[in-house]
């Protein structure tokens, strides 16, 4: 284990699967914890019906970037990950830590764009809390937010029901936010204009479930990207994940940035986007409704679950355009940091 706190163990990949496993899990992990989903799933107190639980912080910089704000990109995470469980997102807290300093003005900026978020995706702010640091012990302004939402009776949705024979579909282009803040941060400018995907999803993981009954989960791709959420879903079912390079949906500027700046645009965090794994025979219905929706106009089938080898452990594989397969790893490091 590392001595000390590094960037990389916020990255969403490895180093940061290391630190969860090691420290926090090592400590305090109960058997809700270690299933490794984006939402707890606890009882409620009504027969049936029972609550998803989850929580994210968020840091990112700049706070304001095209597309989007820290705001909206909280409201948004917290609803998506609590959505990632099959449950109707309903209330969210919201924790504030404030730089000494920083401009009244764009604090009701950042909390007008929450507030068109949460009517958005239907949702209720409900409870918060502020805190304020001094000046040069902060980065301005960060945010908390926790969600609560109702699970149907029936609904058992997480990364640990992936199945050999399943498809593998993304709801959009890859890497959009990523790139966004790094060329905002970098004050870098592209051909065409890029902007974050940051999008509340809830609506259209309903759609999709309604479609395909038998989906067997949703992840956002946020920190680590596409690469780290599938190892991640491998690992949960002891499955292989193979992916086919040409069926994955990335924007011209967007693989060009990437290109011209040596990042894997399939390792670049994404903030309005899921990966779903449904059964196989429910694959197009599932695409259709994403496709319906209008944050999942490019969605597409990019890959099948299949059966692991028990000699080496889960893997995921992408085959690629030249007809070569490699593996395609976690995130090491921190390749983007700050980005949400």
């Amino acid at each position: 284990m590392d001595k000390t706190v590094m960037l990389g163990h916020g990255s969403g990949g490895s180093m940061m699967k290391r630190i969860i496993d090691e420290v926090f899990f090592a400590a305090y992990a109960g058997d809700e914890l270690l299933r490794g989903d984006d939402a707890a799933v606890l009882p409620s107190l009504e027969p049936g019906e029972r609550l998803a639980f989850s929580t994210d912080s968020f840091v990112v910089t700049p706070c304001f970037f095209p597309g989007g704000d820290i705001g909206r990109l909280a409201v948004c995470g917290t609803v998506n990950d609590v959505a990632t469980s099959g449950a109707r997102p309903l209330y969210l807290s919201c924790g504030f830590i404030l730089e000494e300093g920083f401009s009244i003005d764009d604090l009701r900026r950042i909390c007008a764009s929450m507030a068109e978020a949460s009517r958005e995706a239907g949702v209720i702010l409900v409870t918060g809390d502020t805190k304020v640091v001094n000046r040069g012990h902060g980065d301005g302004v960060y945010i908390n937010t926790s969600g609560v939402g109702a699970l149907p009776a029936g609904v058992e949705l997480g990364g640990a029901h992936c199945r050999p024979g399943d498809k593998v579909l993304v709801t959009g282009t890859l890497g959009d936010h990523g790139i966004t803040i790094m060329s905002c941060r970098e004050s870098l400018s592209f051909s065409t204009d890029l902007q974050s995907d940051a999008a509340p999803l809830n609506h259209l993981i309903a759609d999709v479930l309604a479609a395909a009954p038998h989906t067997r989960c949703f992840r956002d791709p946020t920190r680590g990207g596409l690469a780290s959420t599938l190892n991640e879903l491998a690992m949960q079912s002891g499955t292989d994940i193979l992916v086919e390079e040409d069926a994955v949906p990335v924007k011209a500027a967007v693989q060009g940035a990437c290109d011209m700046l040596g990042y894997d645009v399939l390792q670049v965090a994404n903030e309005g986007k899921m990966v779903c794994v449904v059964a196989s025979d429910e694959a197009e219905a599932a695409l259709a409704a994403m496709r319906a929706n209008r944050y999942g106009a490019d969605a597409a089938v990019i890959g099948e679950v299949t059966a692991m080898q028990p000699e080496r452990g889960p893997k995921v594989f992408l085959r690629t355009a030249f007809g070569g397969t490699r593996i395609l790893d976690m995130l090491v490091g921190e390749q983007l940091p700050r980005i949400c």
